[in-house]
């Protein structure tokens, strides 16, 4: 399988877990993902048709631009991506101008340098919503043109979306599979969860999430798939779920220099499974699916 990589660097992406994500979501004619971030998935499966949504709006918005403009938007972009502009003083001008700005289109050029030029490809917000990720000091930040054309092109399937992955999954109908790729459990007390926009990732949306997951399947037949680390907690959540480990490489030291393999799990909630199967919820714990 020839992989297509994602335009956008974004921590916990999937590239490199791909194959063994596609090779376990079931057939269907249209795939939703509740949290699309950088779009690996939805770049290397093959459905009729997609519904990607995630809760960042600045994200949705550049996909859409991408999707509806791609010409203009590349050209726009490229032209940011210059020597003069890849020091300090020019990125916190133009995150300011970022921070300042209305206009979409504007936002949408502003996000791809940022995300380019920005410290590890984070994408971070401060309580007000102002995008605070510090200058990554890289020595030339590559512009992904030849990535930006294969999204855009593939992006004329899809529908993109920004509501809450609540809203998103209730969308699903018959024919429709869901992917599921949320902030992960922290693997220990310390560590906290990732921040897709100013709000965070909660214990208790891990626990709605599963809660979705088996209703789609059980009451409207629509297979779920969902990733996240490999623990007793996420093995009590998704009881019941086809569970599948796998070992992805993770770096793990705050420098970067040592890397180990860290449990990943999939949980495939199929068509039809029963909601008293889980350990979460209980029957009074359902939520009611519009």
């Amino acid at each position: 399988m020839k992989k297509t990589r994602a335009f956008l660097k974004w921590a916990g992406g999937k590239y490199s877990l791909v194959e063994e994500i596609a090779e376990r979501l079931p057939a269907g004619r249209v795939l939703l993902e509740p949290f699309v971030g950088a779009g690996s998935v939805f770049l290397n499966t093959d459905y009729d048709a997609y519904v990607l949504n995630d809760i960042n709006p600045d994200l949705i918005c550049l996909y859409n631009h991408l999707k509806l403009t791609p010409d203009r938007l590349i050209a726009e972009a490229r032209k940011l991506f210059v020597a003069e502009n890849n020091h300090k003083a020019a990125y916190y001008r133009l995150r300011i101008q970022f921070n300042q700005t209305e206009a979409t289109f504007d936002r949408a050029l502003l996000f791809l340098f940022l995300n380019r030029h920005g410290f590890n490809g984070l994408c971070r917000y401060n309580k007000k919503g102002g995008f605070n990720v510090p200058f990554g000091s890289y020595k030339k930040p590559y512009f992904p043109e030849k990535e930006l054309w294969a999204f855009a092109e593939k992006a004329q399937k899809a529908t993109f979306i920004c509501e809450s992955y609540a809203d998103a999954i209730k969308r699903a109908e018959e024919d429709w599979v869901i992917y599921c790729d949320p902030p992960y459990v922290p693997l220990s007390t310390t560590a906290s969860f990732t921040s897709y926009a100013a709000s965070g990732f909660t214990l208790d949306d891990q626990v709605v999430l599963s809660q979705l997951a088996r209703q789609a399947a059980a009451e409207k037949g629509v297979p779920v798939l969902i990733s996240n680390h490999d623990m007793k907690l996420t093995r009590d959540l998704y009881r019941g779920a086809r569970l599948d480990e796998i070992l992805v490489k993770r770096t793990i030291s705050r420098n970067g220099g040592t890397r180990n393999k860290v449990a990943e799990l999939l949980a495939l909630y199929p068509p039809g499974i029963e909601p008293e199967q889980g350990f979460y919820p209980s029957d009074s714990e359902l939520l009611p699916l519009a």
